[in-house]
């Protein structure tokens, strides 16, 4: 279809201020933070669910490939347009329609950005528990649709048990409205949990009913560094088998360290190969006595220097030193590729050793860090020169040698980016057949004409 005419019957269709073949927004809307690109014929920014309802009739009737694109931070290029076709953004989705602590749920639009919903529902006293890093960027249909963590997943978990509810525009335009506000509810199949993870590919969100919970009355942190990685691990284990749980457990390897002090200062962290950030939260005054004992624990385990935060404003700045080592790595000059894979916590010693003996054999950098509690290590391969195919192709092969490394020993290559484009081409390593072709089955009902997100993992 001449693209004059799809605007025009789109524009017919919404509304003119609802329609873009602008070549700015067109570029905007053709990649995430991954680095493929491809160019959608035109975006159309959906304002409530009967905008959806229509584009997707109409993409429906045509024939015409749909991305669907929240705040397009992703890294595995998810929301990349493969095929062209129509950008169906949610961003101006952005109403929290209701706040209610009698019944411990939110009911918000999908262009919600995640730190939005968490400060809204602060201020009543409630607290919604996935994190992102991105958390001030990121949305909340995106989190649904790669099934996000963060941090604090080790205490709280990921985005899926958080989701009560959802309204979905299918792939022919039919609203599908699934789950609701209670919180045991065991009526069908799990619907919701087909959803979550579902990458853009089997419908588009338009309204979540999401759990929210009592907020922490305190929170307090303790960070400190380690002669090496194999003694910040250890402690690790002797933590969470000592009776604490943490509501969050960060470790970072030797080159991320160093980048983050050539970044932020020598001053910014104390000597140490090895970091552990660990976050409490509960009752003050159990939060206090538990951040005491913990010190001494750790002092126990070979502990060089210790810092405590002990409020809320202290505990912040602790996160955005976290937050500070991706922009430390970026600041190196290389690119960074992002990988969040994820290894039984058993094995973060092996992981570690992995990526160092891998960093000799290819010359590639490989900095480690993140949610040591629950496993998903972001280990970055630090590429200099990526536009170079010669390069890149390099870049792949060390790909190849983690991700098949994670896999015989038990791992996953996503812990919450998702597969996107990025790691397509080791799907089929990371699923068998039969579970690879109910995939194809389930989006075959659901998207016979494979108009949804077209040309991902599916």
């Amino acid at each position: 279809m001449p693209n004059s005419q799809l605007k025009s019957d789109l524009i017919a269709l919404l509304a003119e201020d609802r329609v873009s073949t602008v070549d700015s927004i067109l570029e905007e809307h053709s990649i995430d933070k991954w680095h493929a690109s491809n160019p959608p014929e035109i975006v159309v920014f959906a304002q409530s669910t009967s905008d959806v309802v229509a584009t997707m009739k109409y993409a429906h009737q045509h024939n015409i490939p749909v991305t669907t694109r929240g705040a397009g931070v992703g890294y595995v290029g998810g929301c990349v347009p493969m095929k062209g076709g129509i950008v169906l953004s949610v961003a101006r989705m952005t109403k929290i329609k209701e706040l209610k602590p009698e019944d411990g749920v939110a009911v918000v639009e999908p262009g919600v950005i995640t730190g939005d919903l968490q400060d809204a529902a602060a201020a009543l006293g409630w607290y919604y528990p996935p994190d992102p890093a991105s958390l001030r960027e990121c949305s909340l249909g995106g989190n649904i649709a790669t099934n996000a963590g963060g941090p604090r997943c080790l205490k709280y978990g990921v985005t899926r048990p958080y989701v009560m509810g959802l309204e979905v525009v299918l792939a022919n335009g039919d609203i599908l409205r699934t789950g609701g506000r209670c919180h045991k509810n065991k009526t069908g199949f799990d619907l919701i949990g087909m959803f979550v993870g579902s990458e853009g590919m089997l419908g588009v969100i338009t309204e979540a009913t999401l759990r929210i919970i009592p907020h922490p009355e305190a929170r307090a942190m303790l960070t400190t560094t380690f002669a090496d990685f194999s003694q910040a691990a250890a402690a690790v284990q002797a933590i969470l088998g000592s009776s604490w749980l943490p509501s969050a457990l960060e470790i970072t390897d030797a080159f991320t360290l160093k980048a983050a002090r050539d970044y932020l200062g020598e001053d910014a962290l104390p000597n140490g190969n090895a970091h552990l950030i660990v976050e409490l939260d509960g009752r003050k005054e159990s939060v206090q006595n538990e951040i005491k004992e913990l010190k001494k624990f750790l002092l126990t385990l070979g502990a060089l220097k210790i810092q405590e935060a002990l409020d809320s404003e202290s505990c912040e700045a602790i996160w955005q030193l976290r937050r500070d080592f991706s922009y430390s790595l970026r600041a190196t000059g290389l690119t960074k590729l992002n990988e969040d894979i994820v290894v039984p916590r058993s094995k973060l010693v092996d992981l570690v050793t992995f990526a160092r003996q891998l960093q000799k054999d290819t010359g590639i950098a490989v900095a480690c860090f993140g949610h040591a509690g629950d496993g998903n290590i972001h280990t970055n391969l630090m590429v200099d020169n990526y536009d170079d195919p010669d390069t890149r192709k390099k870049a792949d092969a060390a790909l190849d040698q983690l991700f098949k490394w994670v896999l015989a020993n038990d791992g996953a290559i996503t812990g919450e980016h998702g597969i996107g484009l990025a790691k397509k081409r080791w799907y089929p390593d990371a699923v068998s057949e039969v579970g690879r072709q109910v995939h194809r089955d389930l989006k075959a009902a659901l998207d016979p004409n494979d108009i949804l997100n077209p040309g991902k993992f599916v």
